[in-house]
């Protein structure tokens, strides 16, 4: 990454920048005033995040950090250090590591359910998506393995659940992009899931006519959207009967189709591509019109991260916001403001320090060596959807990050919890893919933000030489990459990370009151 001339950086800056301009200019079937709009748009493009959350005040029994927020700094590495974790008002309860925890994992009631990734799927003495009973939350347990087609090949991110119709959907991905195998399961007894569709999705035979990558609910449980990644490729399974999912739309979104939310009545999906998201009205597949229409409502981008992974639907005081979570290149979480979903707005942004342009040359100092990601953020879940008072999130070798979000426009950080790295464990870790990426040891998911911060001259070659510097393949479990949302149960958080497997953490009572109608939202 270094040795890399000023002439290429700027070339692939600007290949960059031209792809996501065009997709702002495609056409829509929105109509506004353009030179407005391009102004407005060119500006949030180029706008990048230049400060951090406040940091937590950690009390009592914590662990903190040794350097900037959010970083596992290469002393802490190479002496061991960061194999004792970090923590700061939260604390550990009990955990089941597994053989690791998947991409991403989810929960219901007191279960939980450990995504699996290919082959480490088929490795595992128990293959396919293992069901954790967490009545004790001191000592998790497991039951049974689910082992369908879709579940053996991994399911990537598409593992969710419905609370709503006790539904729980993983599709199969062997790598990136899967096709045809979707196993539905009635979790009413959550410990012990029941297949509903032995046929359609299941049944080697008669796969469904899908691609996807990531997957999720309409809030009604009615519907199961996969998308399917490039080139933009998204279908609707209807699943109002659960035993016969059949699709009932389809279509070609733009570019890139990743993750998604959906607003709370079914009728908006916010999804995400590239550097940004893509409003859809999906209200004609809610209603289960005849030959339903998804037509475009709005759209935004930027290059202050990319790889945007999902949104969290949220309202304050009414108003509509979406928490939105990139992927890559240090963007963070941001704040949008859905006013005019004909023109949705960034309104503020969570980063921590490591992920600030000025400190991206300690950033790659410290995460080389770890894989192809640094420190992203990843999947976040609010407390409630009204006026949510907490927001806490997976951060890709920043562990789980919980923040105060009463005030949209004043948060701050008010926990963490870095787990233990399960350094030189990798031969047991079958189902991490942090294990499984490990033979990478580049993080080539921040390269967007260390070309900015080069041609910004604020990249400082001399803070990204650490002893870690010459450790370009085979890569270390140094980290802990925390993929999943962190799920809210009262003042616990039930959480997965891929070499730690399934966790149960508890937040102090000092930082963090649950409201009364608490209910995790994930967006899908």
């Amino acid at each position: 990454m270094l040795p890399m001339t000023r002439f290429c950086r700027a070339k692939l800056v600007t290949t960059f920048t031209i792809g996501i301009l065009t997709a702002m200019l495609l056409p829509s079937s929105v109509s506004a005033a353009p030179q407005p709009d391009l102004q407005n748009n060119v500006r949030e493009f180029l706008d990048v995040g230049r400060s951090s959350v406040p940091r937590a005040d950690c009390g009592p029994g914590s662990a903190p950090e040794s350097g900037l927020q959010g970083d596992v700094p290469a002393a802490d590495r190479d002496s061991g250090r960061s194999t004792q974790g970090y923590r700061c008002n939260m604390s550990f309860v009990g955990g089941f590591p597994g053989r690791g925890g998947g991409i991403t994992s989810t929960s219901f009631e007191h279960c939980a359910y450990l995504g699996s990734v290919l082959p480490g799927s088929l490795m595992n003495e128990q293959r396919g998506v293992q069901v954790i009973d967490v009545s004790d939350p001191a000592n998790p347990r497991p039951t049974v393995t689910l082992a369908e087609p879709a579940m053996l090949a991994g399911t990537w991110e598409s593992l969710k659940v419905n609370p709503r119709r006790k539904l729980l959907v993983g599709t199969g991905v062997p790598t990136l992009v899967g096709a045809g195998y979707l196993s539905v399961y009635d979790i009413s007894d959550c410990a012990y899931p029941r297949l509903l569709n032995p046929g359609p999705g299941t049944n080697l035979l008669m796969p469904l006519p899908i691609t996807t990558h990531e997957g999720g609910f309409s809030p009604d449980g009615n519907t199961y959207w996969a998308s399917g990644l490039v080139p933009g490729f998204l279908s609707a399974v209807d699943l109002t009967d659960p035993t016969n999912p059949r699709v009932i739309w389809q279509g070609m979104t733009g570019i890139e189709a990743h993750g998604f939310g959906i607003s709370p009545d079914g009728n908006r999906m916010y999804l995400s591509a590239l550097g940004g998201f893509t409003v859809l009205d999906i209200s004609a597949v809610q209603r289960r019109d005849p030959n339903p229409l998804v037509p475009q409502m709005g759209r935004v981008f930027w290059t202050d991260g990319w790889a945007t992974q999902h949104s969290v639907p949220v309202t304050y005081a009414g108003k509509p916001y979406l928490y939105t979570v990139d992927e890559g290149g240090s963007g963070g979480v941001k704040l949008i403001d859905l006013s005019d979903e004909t023109a949705p707005r960034v309104a503020n942004k969570i980063k921590l320090e490591i992920n600030l342009p000025q400190h991206i040359d300690s950033n790659v100092g410290s995460s080389m060596g770890g894989a192809a990601f640094a420190y992203e953020s990843h999947y976040c879940a609010a407390d409630r959807e009204y006026n949510p008072t907490a927001l806490a999130c997976g951060w890709i070798s920043s562990g789980i990050r919980v923040f105060d979000i009463r005030d949209p426009y004043a948060i701050r950080e008010i926990a963490y919890y870095n787990p233990p790295a399960r350094t030189g464990q990798n031969p047991n870790l079958w189902n991490s893919p942090h294990a499984l990426a490990s033979n990478i040891g580049i993080p080539l998911m921040s390269t967007p933000s260390v070309l900015r911060s080069v041609l910004e001259g604020q990249f400082d070659p001399l803070d990204a030489t650490t002893s870690r510097t010459g450790n370009l393949v085979g890569g270390d479990l140094s980290t802990d990459w925390c993929f999943s949302p962190p799920e809210w149960r009262g003042s616990q958080l039930y959480v997965s990370c891929s070499d730690n497997g399934f966790m149960v953490l508890q937040l102090d009572n000092n930082v963090y009151s649950p409201p009364s109608d608490q209910r995790s939202v994930v967006g899908s």
